[in-house]
C-alpha cells in the first residue's frame, strides 16, 4: 500500500465520483480507477459501490476511511514538523554553561532573545565546570557552551570570545581588608596583587589545566609574590560559599558581585591590566543542527551590539 493510494482514496470519497477526483488530483481517470482496483484487491475487500451517477463508499469503505484520514493528517502533520525543523524552528537544543558564565547579565538574555524567536525549539540546559562542559562538546552531548577560560581547545571545537569583563577580589565582609576600605570612605580603592597573595586563596580550576586562576598565579610569580592557596574548587559557585563562610579569599569575574552581598565584599584588583574574565563560545566545527547554528550566530550579533555600545 502507497500513501498516494490513500490520497487517491480520499478524493474518490470526498468527492463521490471517479472523474472528478482525478480532475481534482490532477491525473487521468483511467490511472485513477486502476489504483482504487489495485488498492481494493491488495486488501481484499471492496471499498466503494458503483452506481451509474458516482461512487458511494461501502460499510468497510467508511472503516477504511477513517484509518486513511488519520494516516494522511499524520503524514502532513510529519511534513509540516521536518519543515520547521529544516528551517531550524523546532528541534532540540543542548547548551552548557558555568556557573561564572551563567552569572554574566548575557547569558539570560541571549537565552531570552533565543526563546522568543525559536519557541519550538527545546532547550536542554546543563551547569558543569569549563573542562566538563569541553568534554561533553566533543563527545557531541552538548551542540555549544558558554564559559570563561578554556581549560582545553580539542579539535574539532571552535572557540569564541564573545565579552570581557574585570576581575574582582572576594573577601569576607568582616575581614580586615574590607573594614579598613570601609573606615577609610575609599571602598573603590583597588587591593594590591601582594595584598591578596598574603591571604590564604581559594582557586576554581581543574588540576593540570590552565584557566582564569592559572592565569593569576602566572601574573603572581611574575611579580615574585607566592600566593598560599587553602583551596581548590571545581565551581566559582563553591568558592564564593567558602569566601562567603571565611575561608579565605579569592578572584571573580565583575558579573559575580551579587552573589552573597551581605557575606563578601568586593574590591578593584589593581596590578591586573593583563588579568580580565572573558565569556567564551564554544561550537563544534562542523555543527549541522539548525537550532544551535541559529544560537551561536545570535550570541555573535548581540555580544556585537554590546561591546559596540
Amino acid at each position: 500500500m502507497e500513501m498516494r493510494q490513500l490520497r487517491y482514496f480520499a478524493a474518490v470519497a470526498q468527492t463521490g465520483h471517479m472523474t472528478r477526483a482525478a480532475e481534482q488530483l490532477g491525473i487521468q481517470q483511467p490511472p485513477l480507477s486502476q489504483q482504487i482496483h489495485a488498492l481494493e484487491r491488495e486488501l481484499g475487500l471492496s471499498l466503494f459501490r458503483r452506481h451509474p451517477r458516482g461512487m458511494a463508499l461501502t460499510d468497510a469503505g467508511r472503516q477504511f476511511q477513517v484509518e486513511a484520514t488519520r494516516m494522511l493528517q499524520g503524514m502532513e502533520a510529519m511534513s509540516q514538523r521536518m519543515a520547521r525543523v529544516a528551517q531550524g524552528q523546532e528541534g532540540t537544543l543542548a547548551i552548557g554553561f558555568t556557573s561564572s558564565a551563567a552569572a554574566h547579565r548575557f547569558m539570560p538574555e541571549l537565552l531570552r532573545a533565543f526563546r522568543r524567536l525559536h519557541p519550538q525549539v527545546e532547550l536542554q540546559l546543563r551547569e558543569e565546570n569549563a573542562a566538563e562542559l569541553t568534554e561533553a562538546l566533543s563527545a557531541g552531548r552538548l551542540h555549544c557552551a558558554l564559559l570563561r577560560v578554556p581549560v582545553a581547545r580539542p579539535e574539532g571545537l571552535q572557540f569564541e570570545t564573545l565579552l570581557r569583563e574585570p576581575v574582582m577580589a572576594a573577601m569576607p565582609s568582616d575581614h580586615a581588608f574590607a573594614a579598613v576600605s570601609k573606615r577609610s570612605g575609599a571602598a573603590a580603592r583597588p587591593l594590591t596583587l601582594a595584598q591578596l597573595c598574603s591571604e590564604g586563596l581559594i582557586l576554581v580550576r581543574r588540576p593540570g589545566a590552565p584557566g582564569l586562576y592559572a592565569e593569576l598565579l602566572a601574573l603572581c610569580h611574575a611579580k615574585g609574590l607566592r600566593p598560599r592557596i587553602v583551596a581548590e574548587v571545581d565551581r566559582m559557585m563553591t568558592n564564593l560559599n567558602l569566601v562567603a563562610a571565611g575561608a579565605g579569599l579569592s578572584v571573580v569575574p565583575a558579573s559575580m558581585t551579587g552573589a552573597h552581598p551581605h557575606a563578601i565584599a568586593y574590591r578593584r584588583l589593581a596590578g591586573s591590566g593583563s588579568l580580565d574574565a572573558p565569556l567564551t563560545l564554544v561550537s563544534r566545527n562542523d555543527e549541522d543542527n539548525l537550532p544551535a547554528q541559529r544560537f551561536t550566530a545570535l550570541a555573535r550579533e548581540l555580544a556585537s551590539k554590546q561591546v559596540k555600545a
